[in-house]
């Protein structure tokens, strides 16, 4: 063996010790929040509820939790009385089987009004839906996701699994292939996020408002060119669930904020 291949030799051996010694080689990197990439003062932006402009939307959440319904009288309070304490914990259980239909937190809220209340189900984006999501998160800031796969939700979790690894669109691009191959790397000047959903609802400086995690979804497969899943539909639920499945453990941040 010559000296330049004993030499290159070595130094492979050298880099994959390194590799394994700093876990490179684990196919499972360490969840990151997104929040991590941000700067200092997009950061303080979300850690002081004075800075937050998504507390906006939870005075607006608190104050919809106490109102009667015009139908028959009863609100979100009638049932779950004081938000802080009957809610905390609840959103990071969420998308979840209830009833043998997959829910996410905004179509739950929806189904208690059409139930409870006896009135309209509100308008995905709505600021009501957005003010209502918003106050049930808020009561589960800093708990971990805890989404995991059961019996009962396995089929759903496989459809969304498969929607986060599909290529889709003009441009022929998967969720994960952003996500999880590229995460870290740049695009446009900014680092690419894991992309998990531990923030949501989340105020985004760009849109200049609160806004939901199927929103940004949808931004997502509106960037690569693909036809964009329904607001409330299942592939969304079904996207979702998996997603929080995938972040498992990550501390609930909302509401988040965003550049």
């Amino acid at each position: 063996m010559s000296f330049s291949i004993k030499w290159f030799f070595y130094l492979s051996q050298l880099l994959l010790s390194v590799a394994v010694a700093s876990g490179a080689t684990d196919n499972k990197p360490k969840l990151q929040s997104s929040y991590e990439l941000m700067s200092a003062e997009n950061k303080a932006m979300q850690d002081d509820a004075s800075l937050n402009p998504a507390m906006f939307w939870i005075s607006d959440g608190d104050a919809l939790w106490n109102k009667p319904s015009e139908k028959n009288g009863k609100s979100c309070a009638s049932c779950h009385a004081d938000a802080k304490k009957s809610m905390r914990g609840v959103a990071t259980t969420f998308p979840k089987m209830i009833r043998g239909k997959l829910q996410t937190l905004e179509s739950q809220i929806n189904q208690c009004r059409i139930q409870a209340q006896a009135t309209t189900p509100l308008a995905y984006e709505s600021k009501d839906l957005l003010a209502l999501t918003a106050l049930v998160s808020y009561q589960s800031k800093g708990l971990p996701l805890a989404v995991r796969e059961t019996s009962e939700n396995k089929a759903a979790m496989e459809k969304g699994r498969q929607t986060f690894y599909e290529r889709m669109g003009q441009l022929n691009l998967s969720c994960a292939q952003c996500h999880e191959e590229r995460a870290g790397l740049k695009l446009g000047g900014a680092v690419i996020p894991q992309g998990h959903p531990n923030a949501y609802p989340i105020y985004r400086i760009e849109w200049q408002t609160l806004g939901s995690l199927q929103r940004r979804l949808r931004n997502c497969m509106s960037g690569v060119r693909a036809q964009q899943f329904d607001y409330g539909s299942p592939e969304m639920a079904q996207l979702e669930l998996f997603l929080a499945r995938r972040a498992r453990g990550l501390p609930l941040e909302s509401p988040g904020v965003r550049p």
